[in-house]
């Protein structure tokens, strides 16, 4: 084999804390040739963030260093550099993608100058050469008009747009080794799929490699060669893509991949990784995961694994070299992979719809002079219907701005909706007063995105726990905490967490502590507004697991905003895809996602990326990106980027089709069936 263009020997990164030394990366090795893409995956903590920032010798200073160990280049041991010859390097022969390009990229200078500087710092090209250089790159990753585009800054455009400048940026010197570090996370799948086309096809053209990291195993499926998987600062397992998902060797390997919703059906309980990532500021004498592994056993706890070569890679376990171990191991995940349903929600009770949404609309005028003329209209939510019956989840899945989350505030009340109604059991919630809307709220609550920006970090859990019982004036049974005692246990929580703050947990548990809040109120209906997005595979799956299993025990029903599928099979009885403000398909899971038949359906699915490599699946694009709502197309509001578009979709919008009694949907292609 020739020379890797990257050779990672025995890294090791740490930090010096109050509480002592931390060991981020601890005795990382791995090769990267040129022109392969090689994944590093784990859960977050374990070290693939700063095994990138190593690599760049970016890591945070002062408390950070790296301790020891060797990054080559083509055999150049980038850690003897100095940082006048590092900037030489970064941005020309490796550079890197970050996860969140509104933070990284400069809001205060256009887009096209902030590429313009790094062509003039590596090529360097004058000012007129680097401008047509800058435009023909945005050209290059997709940016539509890029001459225009050049001009704006990133607030002006849309996060889909804002990753692909970070990769024209990143593209700009021309580098050996692209870091891609969650570069579609993020990002809806249709906007994820051209991504993912882009870096493909300018990896084939430029023959460089990508380092990609991610926790998005559908991904790595589809675009890596080799496969890392990394846990407690090092790595556990390494092979090709397909024995990897064939075969995983390693138990951390195997619940990551057990984890994922499309392995189980409807009703039965995903399996978890108990417990968490360990604190990395101790010396380990046994394995790092023997206390989430089912199947340790004494010899885990007291001896380091080493690590065992195997023909596609290799692994850092003792099951390896215990076959009489690795045996009952195997019988134990037969039995657990048997056990465990959480049940279905709603089974065996008489149908009622709890919430019905009716035509609902909300539009947000456009003012402009100093009078603030009306001059236009946004068209958030255009005519939206669905209904919900107690014990049920309704999935409302679309692109990014299509107006998902303005459907939840304003059936939440949160915003005023300009048509339409909103009932909760008879009552329409819209023609409520303040007081009266005041004393239902306990009837309808939201989980949010982002578990910790929505916990008060100067606030006890406990005390959080109690605002909103003391707020909405909720009857406990008990008039102590042992209400709250229960709770807590409910969510998978220990009594003690009350009298913690958010900070002190990590992103699963803080998650739990905000379906405690919701649940603390009793309420009927919840709004969960991407409340698995932002967490690993195995954290979403303890978090899809307690919701199924409250909603069993409390018949509650969903609104269950997503853009993840996977999920929605898993977890909905009911989905509506959602385009520009309007649902242009509704039905059931079976009849939506087993049998799509409105082109934008068709597109999002194919859009999914397969876990299992050997599936083939018929790729549909959707290119461009989602018209303004301001001036929405004439028309069929889908018709500028659908494959199937006739002449009449570019003259009026189609009405509904009702297809079966469990799905409809609003296309030409189905009109008068």
């Amino acid at each position: 084999m020739s020379q890797s263009l990257l050779s990672i020997q025995g890294l090791k990164t740490w930090f010096s804390t109050e509480g002592g030394i931390v060991r981020a990366v601890d005795g990382v090795s791995f090769d990267i040739q040129r022109g392969e893409t090689f994944a590093l995956v784990g859960e977050s903590g374990s070290g693939k963030s700063m095994t990138a920032l190593s690599i760049m010798k970016l890591v945070p200073q002062p408390a950070g260093r790296i301790e020891s160990g060797q990054i080559l280049l083509e055999g150049e041991d980038l850690c003897g550099l100095p940082e006048v010859a590092m900037r030489g390097l970064r941005g020309n022969r490796m550079s890197m993608i970050f996860q969140e390009p509104m933070t990284s990229l400069n809001p205060v200078i256009s887009i096209g100058e902030q590429i313009r500087e790094t062509l003039e710092y590596h090529l360097k090209l004058d000012a007129k050469m680097a401008r047509a250089r800058a435009v023909d790159l945005l050209d290059l990753v997709g940016i539509p008009d890029p001459n225009r585009r050049y001009d704006e800054y990133p607030h002006q455009i849309s996060g889909g747009m804002k990753q692909r400048v970070m990769i024209a940026i990143a593209l700009s010197g021309e580098p050996d080794l692209l870091i891609a570090d969650e570069p579609t996370t993020a990002l809806d799948v249709t906007i994820q799929a051209q991504i993912l086309d882009l870096l493909r096809r300018l990896q084939k053209d430029k023959g460089m490699a990508i380092l990609l990291i991610t926790h998005d195993l559908g991904v790595v499926s589809e675009m890596a060669d080799h496969v890392a998987v990394m846990y407690a600062g090092e790595i556990v397992e390494m092979a090709e893509r397909q024995a990897f998902f064939e075969n995983p060797r390693h138990p951390y390997s195997q619940k990551l991949l057990s984890s994922l919703p499309g392995n189980k059906q409807r009703g039965e309980a995903l399996e978890i990784i108990r417990g968490t990532v360990p604190a990395l500021n101790q010396v380990f004498l046994g394995c790092r995961f023997s206390n989430r592994c089912d199947n340790a056993w004494e010899r885990c706890e007291k001896e380091v694994p080493q690590w065992h070569s195997l023909e596609t890679g290799g692994v850092r376990c003792h099951l390896v070299d215990a076959p009489e171990m690795a045996r009952e191991a195997e019988k134990l995940q037969e039995n657990i992979s048997k056990t465990g349903d959480v049940g279905v929600s709603g089974m065996d009770h008489e149908k009622s719809t709890l919430l019905q949404v009716s035509n609902l609309k909300v539009h947000f005028p456009v003012q402009k002079g100093l009078f603030k003329r009306v001059v236009g209209h946004v068209k958030a939510v255009d005519g939206v219907s669905l209904k919900i019956d107690p014990g049920k989840t309704v999935a409302l899945v679309g692109e990014s701005g299509c107006g998902k989350t303005t459907v939840g505030k304003a059936i939440l009340q949160l915003i005023p909706q300009t048509e339409g109604a909103v009932v909760l059991e008879n009552t329409d919630l819209s023609t409520l007063s303040r007081e009266a809307l005041r004393q239902r709220r306990s009837d309808f609550q939201i989980i949010f995105q982002d578990p910790y920006s929505s916990l008060n970090p100067r606030m006890l859990v406990g005390d959080i726990l109690k605002e909103g019982v003391k707020a909405l004036k909720v009857e406990q049974a008990q008039d102590d905490d042992t209400w709250m005692d229960e709770l807590l246990d409910q969510v998978g929580l220990t009594p003690d967490a009350k009298d913690r703050y958010p900070h002190e947990f990590s992103g699963g548990q803080r998650q739990r502590i905000c379906i405690a809040r919701v649940l603390a109120v009793q309420p009927k209906v919840i709004i969960c507004d991407e409340p698995t997005s932002a967490l690993d595979v195995s954290v979403q799956a303890q978090v899809l697991n307690l919701l199924k299993q409250l909603q069993s025990t409390y018949r509650l029903a969903y609104l269950f905003i997503t853009h993840d599928l996977s999920v929605v099979d898993y977890f909905a009885d009911e989905v509506a895809v959602m385009y520009l403000g309007r649902i242009v398909e509704y039905g059931s899971v079976e009849s939506v996602l087993g049998n799509p038949k409105h082109p934008y359906t068709q597109a999002l699915l194919s859009a999914v990326p397969q876990v299992d490599p050997k599936k083939k699946r018929m790729i549909i694009r959707v290119e461009g990106d989602l018209p303004s709502p301001i001036n929405p197309p004439k028309g069929c509001y889908f018709h500028p980027r659908c494959p199937k578009s006739m002449p009449v979709c570019r003259e009026e919008y189609p009405d509904l089709s009702v297809l079966s009694p469990s799905h409809e949907t609003s296309c030409f292609l189905y009109s008068g069936e």
